[in-house]
Order: structure tokens, then C-alpha cells, then sequence
């Protein structure tokens, strides 16, 4: 089913509709969809998130011709954005007329006849304001769709070496749900960025949902973080059971990695602390651990087999 409306509007208990500044362009049909969401911004260091969610976009449309992300919906900007903050951009189109993109907020639907769900995908600029308001709306339209679970994509500097694989947190907002789904109970306390207050909206409406933060090396930091995106791509693939086309996130992972190499022979203090961070990652790594990554990664390569 599809439909086209200007603007989406609520009713509210009293009986009065509400203006939401959501645009809706149509409404799929989408088995059990999970929405996986990630922004720009505070949550996303080295754009390793909203590089994921950008390839998720993509990955399919090499190798399966119907996969073709129809947008949904994108929200007006103009109510949660405080454009000296997030300023637009102005280029020329192709009748070489100006024209003016707007930060914003995009909703994709994505058929995968190949998987047992959907997925619908939620692409951003973290908002300036309004944050509970943005939440609402955005949930709002998960219900609408029914959407059965929410999956984020976070990225954060940290003390990690680059030659190393890159290990994803996968958390919960409560315990309950952290041990129901498998993920790691979340005790982090300070400032958040919109990711925390949408999954704590989540759980005020009982919607499942999972955080994914990857680590960007701090010393590496420039975007993209290719590596990091593909670590979030692995962990949702493994969480969901799920196959991703990725060869060309992967190679570019592998271009980064060496480039990464090549500035740190250049630089001795680098170099060093690069081989320090390594020796401590190598550490931890206990057989144990070693062993399950190994485990994931045949995982993996058996579930791209069985949809090549």
C-alpha cells in the first residue's frame, strides 16, 4: 500500500490534531521490520555510524537489483534545526540552477526478500531541539509501520589501535532487556547525545531496541572510518543473523588501514604509541575471546554462501 500526503497529523486524547512537521511520501509493505537508525554529529566520531547506515543503503543494489530503498517520510527541518549550527549547503543541479539542501532527517524502507524481515532505515542530522518532540514523532511512525525492533549505530573515539579488529558494544538500556535479547546491560552516565533519548523512549512504549558503538582510533580519527563502519555492519549482522553484501566497504577498510600504516612510519611518537596500544589489545585478548571471533567470522561466511 502506498499513499502520498503533505503532512502527517495526530489526534490527540481531547480530540484536537496536532501539525507534525513529518512529510510522508508512502507507506510500504514491510514484514516485521527492524529499524536501524544512526546521525551525524556528537554520536557519530569519524561518520564510522552514519557511514554504515550508508552503506546499508547500498549494499544490496550490486547484487540484487530489486533491493531499492523507497523513502518513506523526512522531517522539516526547519523545527529542529539550528542552522548556524548545522548549516544547509548550496550547489548547482543538473540544469545548473542553485539549489539549497537542508539538514534533515530521511526514512527509508528496505524489502529484503532474502531475509525474514525488512528494514526500515532512518538517516540523520542529530537535531539542534526539540529532542522529545523529534523522538515522539519518530517513534510514532515506527508504530505506524510496525516495527518490532530499533537497532542504533554510534561511534566514539577511543584508545584502540588501528591494526587490530574492532570490537562493537552491544548494549540494552535495562537489564531485563539485555539479557532477553543477549546484549550488554548499558552503564554509562553523562552527557547523551539523541540516541539515549530515543531508546529511552523505547523503553517507555516496550519497544525493543539495541545500541552498537564502535571505536575510532582517537589518532585516526579524520572521516571516514571505514574500518569501524564495517565493524558495525559485522556486529549487525551477526545480532540479526544476517547476510551484507560489503566488498567495497571492506576494501576500503583495507586502503585505510594501510594509509594509517604509511603515516605512522612517517612519525616515530606515533609509531610507538600505535605499537603500545596494540600490546595491551593483544593482552586482553584472551584464547577464549580469540576463539569466538574466529567462531563469528565462519558465521558469517557460511551465511553469505547459503544467499550467494
Amino acid at each position: 500500500m502506498k499513499k502520498t500526503t503533505a503532512f502527517k497529523t495526530r489526534h490527540l486524547r481531547e480530540g484536537t490534531v496536532r501539525f507534525v512537521a513529518m512529510q510522508i511520501h508512502q507507506i510500504p509493505l514491510l514484514r516485521n521490520p527492524i529499524m536501524v537508525m544512526a546521525f551525524s554529529g556528537w554520536n557519530d566520531a569519524g561518520a564510522a555510524a552514519s557511514g554504515a547506515l550508508d552503506h546499508l543503503l547500498s549494499a544490496w543494489s550490486q547484487t540484487h537489483n530489486e533491493v531499492v530503498p523507497e523513502l518513506i517520510a523526512d522531517i522539516e527541518p526547519e523545527d529542529f534545526y539550528d542552522f548556524q549550527v548545522n548549516r544547509p549547503s548550496t550547489r548547482l543541479n543538473e540544469f545548473q540552477a542553485r539549489v539549497i539542501d537542508w539538514p534533515s532527517t530521511e526514512i527509508y524502507g528496505l524489502a529484503l526478500p532474502h531475509f525474514s524481515r525488512d528494514l526500515v532505515i532512518v538517516k540523520g542530522v542529530e537535531p539542534s531541539m526539540r529532542w522529545p518532540t523529534f523522538t515522539h514523532e519518530l517513534l510514532d511512525l515506527a508504530d505506524d509501520l510496525e516495527v518490532s525492533m530499533i537497532v542504533t549505530f554510534g561511534s566514539l573515539l577511543a584508545d584502540v589501535p588501528h591494526s587490530r579488529p574492532i570490537s562493537v558494544n552491544v548494549t540494552a538500556a535495562s537489564s531485563l532487556l539485555a539479557k532477553r535479547l543477549g546484549a550488554e546491560l548499558s552503564t554509562y552516565e553523562g552527557p547523551t547525545g539523541i540516541l539515549g533519548v530515543i531508546h529511552e523512549d523505547c523503553m517507555q512504549r516496550g519497544i525493543d531496541s539495541i545500541s552498537l558503538w564502535s571505536p575510532v582510533p582517537h589518532y585516526a580519527s579524520n572521516s571516514p572510518s571505514p574500518k569501524s563502519s564495517l565493524a558495525l555492519i559485522h556486529a549487525l549482522e551477526d545480532f540479526l543473523e544476517l547476510s551484507v553484501p560489503q566488498s567495497e566497504l571492506a576494501a576500503a577498510a583495507d586502503v585505510w588501514e594501510v594509509e594509517i600504516n604509511d603515516l605512522a612510519k612517517e612519525d616515530r611518537d606515533i609509531a610507538d604509541y600505535i605499537k603500545a596500544l596494540e600490546e595491551s589489545k593483544d593482552a586482553e585478548d584472551i584464547p577464549g575471546v580469540s576463539g569466538e571471533m574466529i567462531a563469528q567470522e565462519f558465521e558469517r561466511y557460511l551465511r553469505r554462501r547459503s544467499h550467494d
